[in-house]
Parts: structure tokens; C-alpha cells; sequence
């Protein structure tokens, strides 16, 4: 396998354990490198496949920190490095029980949002990939980062690649045409996308917010879900979206920002079938139950990069076996601090297994 991701990495500056940044300012925060595209890739490479990433970034001594990085983590490097545009930052602060965590984003004028399509050498990025990843996010960044996208699935499909897309909403991006309102812009540019799409990601409203389609009787602020409501969505996405064979879609049940309950469902279009996952054993759903989390950014990156993951290895790749593998994934990353997923494949499966009992492994 050979997996190309594209979008924008940033610098995730964030305090300590559950503090405020009010509380910390001036003083000390963690940097470490984040966005949705790159976590992917990083799952990817750290459970034992060949990843590589794809961004435009300024040429100064922070992209060098970030191909150190990438290094490190085994995750290949397509740096396309401009002498337009600043390298983004974004600030995390981890809610705790009834107040929400929150991301604030200093991200206007990257270079990504100011490099054009043709500037990027997508037969090069994409010489030996049999698949390739975006995410909504990328599009909402500018106009010229939604031409690039756009372009950028263009040319995987050409040349007969895999293209998978987590819809991934952000609202406080989707603002590059004044015209429109975040919900119009992002449904008038992700309707245009997804027909070069084969796997479709998304969560509870991304859906709805990016597509214009809805699960009946759900409440995401309330923690509510309809489950059969959701195969509902996925059916009406390959209708709409006749080139789509999977359908990914994340179950959150958010109880607090400490207790979240968690699973999901693959539907797979040409067998027509619905997988959930976990299941007790009956083959009746039943969500991880997430009591103490530490961290949740990067947790929907996580279960794609799981999928894809799984999707690409044999004796992962049946899709009942590939969502139990990508739920039990983005479960343990729940535990990790910072945007990275550094759970092993063994642990993965092990907890897929039913092995979370959380013992010490000695």
C-alpha cells in the first residue's frame, strides 16, 4: 500500500493538562505539529503502512522542524515549500465534564491558502500511490486551496487511485466567499468533490452540514443518536453519489466533554450492508464507553486512518473487520495527548478483541 494525504499541517500550541489558556499566558505551551490530513498519515505509518504527505508550507526553519518530524515518524514528505504564506497555528484548550474543550485557529494567509493548484506536482506525490485521502477542511481553508483540492482528487482519479474524503464540517473556516454563509459555501464546494470520491467519512452532522443530508430523530448537542437513521444518510449519499462504494460514519454520543460514548457504521454499497461497531458479541451495537478522556482532537483521524489502513490489508480489509478495527483505534486515541494517534497495531487489536480492561501489559 501507498497512502497520499493532502492538506494543511499547523503548529498546535496548547496548555498543559485541562488549564485554560487565560491561565497560562504568558507562560509556557506545549508545540507540537497537528492537522486532520497529516494525523491520518501519521496513523497510517505508526501501525505499520507506507504513508506520505502532501502540503504547501513557508520556506523557514518551522517546516524544517516538520520534515524532522515526518521523518521521525516514517511518514514520506511532499513539502512544497513557498516564498508566499505563513505557516498556521491553532490553540487547543481540553474541556473537563460540562465544559466543552475548544480550538481557536490563527491559520489566515498560510501557505497553503495562497499556492495554486498548478504549483503543486501532483505526478510526483502521486507516482507510486495506489490511494489518496483529503478532507473537507482543505477546501474551506481559501479558494485557491478548494481549486487545489478539487485538482487534486482530479488527478488521483485519473490515474485510477482510491480516493477516500472525511467531510469533516468547520464552520469557522468555510468564510473565503462573503456571498455565502459557512453551509451554503461548504455544500456548493464539497457537492463538487465528492463525485471523484470512493470512501466517504464523516460524523453525526458532516453529512447533513456538507451534503444536505440528514439522519431523522438525532440530536448531536443532546448526545441522541437514531442509528437506523444513519444507514438512512448513507443509502441517500450513494444515491446522490453513485461512485461511492463505502460510507463511514462516526456514532459520538457526548455525555460531558470527559464521557463520550463512541462507535461507528461502514455501509458497504455493493453488497448493500450495514456494519456496526463494537458490537457485544451478539452483533448488537454497543459504543466504547470513554469515561475519563484525555484528549479528542485528532480522534475522527484516527478511525480514518484506521479504515484506510485496514481497508488496505488483507486480513483487515472485509468491511466488518475494517470498522471494528477503525473504531477500536480512534477509541485508544482518546488516551493520547496531542493530535497523533501513537497506538500500536497489536494494542488496536487486542482492544478489538475485547481486550480493554486496561491492565498494566507487563
Amino acid at each position: 500500500m501507498q497512502i497520499v494525504t493532502f492538506g494543511e499541517v499547523m503548529l498546535r500550541l496548547a496548555p498543559s493538562e485541562f488549564l485554560r489558556l487565560r491561565q497560562v499566558v504568558p507562560g509556557d505551551l506545549a508545540a507540537t505539529f497537528g492537522g486532520g490530513e497529516l494525523n491520518v498519515a501519521v496513523t497510517i505509518a505508526y501501525q505499520g503502512g507506507q504513508a506520505s504527505f502532501l502540503t504547501a508550507l513557508p520556506d523557514n526553519p518551522l517546516t524544517d522542524a516538520l520534515e524532522q518530524e515526518l521523518g521521525r515518524m516514517g511518514v514520506g514528505s511532499h513539502v512544497c515549500r513557498s516564498e508566499r504564506g505563513r505557516f498556521g497555528i491553532y490553540f487547543v484548550e481540553t474541556g473537563a465534564n460540562q465544559r466543552s474543550g475548544t480550538v481557536t485557529y490563527d491559520r489566515d494567509g498560510t501557505a497553503i491558502a495562497v499556492h495554486p493548484p498548478d504549483a503543486y506536482d501532483w505526478d510526483t506525490a502521486l507516482a507510486d500511490a495506489n490511494w489518496f485521502h483529503i478532507t473537507g477542511i482543505t477546501p474551506a481553508i481559501s479558494k485557491l486551496a478548494a481549486d487545489a483540492s478539487l485538482a487534486a482528487v482530479r488527478a488521483a482519479r485519473n490515474r485510477g487511485l482510491t480516493v477516500s474524503c472525511d467531510l469533516n464540517f468547520r464552520k469557522k473556516l468555510w468564510g473565503w466567499d462573503p456571498g455565502r454563509d459557512a453551509v451554503e459555501l461548504a455544500q456548493r464546494t464539497m457537492r463538487a468533490l465528492v463525485p471523484y470520491v470512493d470512501v466517504l467519512i464523516a460524523n453525526e452532522e458532516d453529512a447533513d452540514l456538507c451534503l444536505g443530508i440528514r439522519a431523522a430523530d438525532s440530536d448531536v448537542d443532546s448526545g441522541h443518536l437514531n442509528i437506523a437513521g444513519y444507514r438512512q444518510v448513507a443509502t441517500e449519499i450513494v444515491n446522490q453519489f453513485p461512485n461511492v462504494r463505502l460510507v463511514a460514519v462516526t456514532l459520538r454520543e457526548s455525555l460531558s466533554a470527559s464521557h463520550n460514548n463512541w462507535g461507528a457504521l461502514l455501509y458497504d454499497a455493493p453488497q448493500d450492508a450495514m456494519h456496526l461497531a463494537p458490537t457485544d458479541g451478539t452483533s448488537a451495537y454497543r459504543p466504547y464507553e470513554i469515561r475519563n478522556i484525555v484528549d479528542r482532537v485528532g480522534a475522527g483521524d484516527s478511525f480514518a486512518g484506521g479504515l484506510i489502513f485496514a481497508l488496505n490489508t488483507p486480513e483487515l480489509a472485509e468491511p466488518s473487520e475494517a470498522i471494528r478495527y477503525a473504531v477500536a483505534a480512534s477509541c485508544l486515541k482518546h488516551s493520547v495527548k496531542g493530535d497523533f494517534n501513537y497506538s500500536s497495531r497489536s494494542e488496536i487489536e487486542s482492544l478489538m478483541r475485547g481486550g480493554g480492561s486496561g491492565r498494566v501489559q507487563r
